[in-house]
């Protein structure tokens, strides 16, 4: 499998034969655009009234009326991992993001943050 950043670390037979590595963070330009997504902990799709709750849920029906419906979005076991695949559209592993965010075991698969070679909603 081809890997979507450099790695500068070992990975051998067993961790003590590995060696972990984290690459230097990039900082946005001071020109960067502001995005934002909100994004809801514990929903499903029948807490909206577009599709069928009790719910007052106004300017969701409004752009469900329209005709937008995002209905196909799977998610993963955790919070984290989730939210890399929705703000990148990709595999959460292939993005360094296999586990809770803000812990990174050096290795490319879990690095705690999404890659900086995964472009994200806001990069797009």
């Amino acid at each position: 499998m081809q890997g979507y950043e450099p790695f500068e670390g070992v990975i051998g037979r067993t961790l003590g034969d590995s060696r972990p590595w984290w690459p230097t963070p990039a900082h946005p330009e001071s020109d960067a655009p502001n995005v934002i997504v909100i994004l809801i902990d514990d929903l499903g799709f029948s807490h909206f009234n577009c599709f069928g709750s009790d719910l007052d849920t106004p300017n969701i029906d409004a752009l469900a009326h329209g005709g937008l419906r995002f209905s196909n979005f799977h998610v993963t076991p955790l919070c984290s991992p989730t939210r890399a695949a929705l703000l990148t559209g990709r595999n959460h592993h292939s993005v360094g993001m296999r586990g809770i965010s803000n812990w990174s075991s050096g290795f490319p698969a879990m690095r705690g943050q999404v890659s900086n070679h995964a472009a994200t909603l806001g990069e797009a």
